[in-house]
């Protein structure tokens, strides 16, 4: 009997020793952490707040336990915080409520309140957290969502007007093709020239058409992925634009070994690989001849489309947050507008893809295109 009750004063002692452990623990939690820890009365009055609250708003405890917890609360959050407050008391769970609070210092700040009435008691247990920043940010994404919607809205008005306006006249165009007797012109490297013109003017038309479709077909929720041919299309490019690698003495290396089909928008694959090859000659050194590689791997199972060039290259860290922004150019170049690698970004990501850029000042640039997963 008596090494029991021995036995049975050690446990109740060591309970009581945990007791106290546990309540300096929740004591230090208390006071050291960063959430805003209340107890209020069923009046909506601090009775009790941690040093977090205190920071926080700025204000005293003598301050806070002074007034109402709604004379601290944003003037357009009252009502809705006392509604809030109201549905708490009778039942309904008060979790990750936001509203905002006006500071000593007249700022600011977003928290978000988990509470629990205790009826008995009438006493709320609160915590909160401040969101400000995440609230901030979220804004600030709010904003420019605004404003890439109206860049979007202004993009497809232009796409509309111009490729309405450039119709009639191509088409005028390759109707003279049709009138002309080419049998007549005896010179042959000006017979070359108006066969190169008819074909450019060809491909203009080609394309014109895809974007005047596209257009007409907008409302479409996503765009119709075929399985298309990335080397039959890069060639097709490099026809259409060999006058332009002529001039820069540019040479266009093809290597699709790791595959040369892939399920995508033919109009966007296209108008991606031209915008990036182009780039390449309009930037190209002047200190040695341009040489572009068109080529395709896979990397950690996904598949990459690759177009590297010798050129003048960037400093990707001025430009990194900039290369794919609208309007925005890197070299005096004055055939850059700005709108090309926009376009790209915006392509790819609809597709579900993404777009990366590795870039040395004088070394060169290769863009990685890293296509949806089938």
């Amino acid at each position: 009997m008596l090494n029991q009750a021995v036995s049975s004063d050690h446990e109740n002692n060591q309970f009581l020793e945990d007791d106290k452990a546990f309540i300096n623990d929740l004591t230090s939690l208390y006071y050291n952490t960063h959430d805003l820890l209340c107890i209020a009365d069923f009046n909506a009055k601090f009775k009790r707040v941690n040093p977090a609250v205190i920071k926080t708003l700025g204000y005293s405890e003598e301050e806070l336990f002074s007034h109402s917890i709604n004379h601290f609360v944003h003037p357009d959050d009252k009502n809705n915080t006392v509604r809030t407050r109201d549905e708490m008391f009778k039942g309904k769970p008060l979790l990750n409520y936001e509203n905002r609070y006006i500071t000593k210092s007249g700022e600011i700040v977003w928290l978000s309140w988990t509470s629990i009435p205790i009826t008995d008691r009438q006493l709320v247990f609160a915590i909160a957290k401040d969101i400000t920043l995440r609230k901030k940010i979220e804004e600030e994404k709010n904003q420019l969502y605004q404003k890439l919607e109206v860049v979007n809205k202004e993009l497809k008005y232009f796409a509309r007007v111009a490729s309405h306006d450039l119709r009639a006249p191509i088409s005028n165009i390759l109707a003279l093709f049709d009138l002309m007797d080419q049998t007549k012109v005896e010179d042959i490297e000006t017979l070359n020239i108006i066969t190169l013109i008819q074909k450019s003017t060809e491909s203009v038309f080609s394309k014109l058409e895809k974007y005047i479709d596209d257009l007409q077909n907008k409302e479409r929720a996503h765009h119709l992925k075929t399985n298309e041919n990335i080397s039959d299309i890069s060639k097709n490019i490099i026809e259409s634009i060999e006058n332009l690698l002529k001039k820069q003495n540019a040479k266009v290396v093809l290597n699709f070994l790791a595959f040369d089909t892939i399920p995508f928008d033919k109009g966007y694959l296209s108008s991606i690989i031209q915008n990036l090859v182009t780039n390449a000659v309009k930037y190209s050194s002047p200190n040695r001849t341009p040489e572009i590689k068109i080529s395709t791997r896979i990397l950690d199972h996904k598949k990459q489309l690759l177009v590297s060039d010798n050129g003048l290259g960037m400093d990707l860290n001025l430009v990194k947050n900039k290369i794919f922004g609208l309007n925005e150019t890197f070299h005096q170049n004055k055939d850059g507008r700005g709108l090309g690698l926009y376009l790209v970004k915006t392509q790819i990501e609809e597709m579900g893809g993404i777009i990366e850029v590795e870039t040395q000042v004088d070394k060169g640039t290769t863009f990685i295109v890293t296509f949806a997963n089938d």
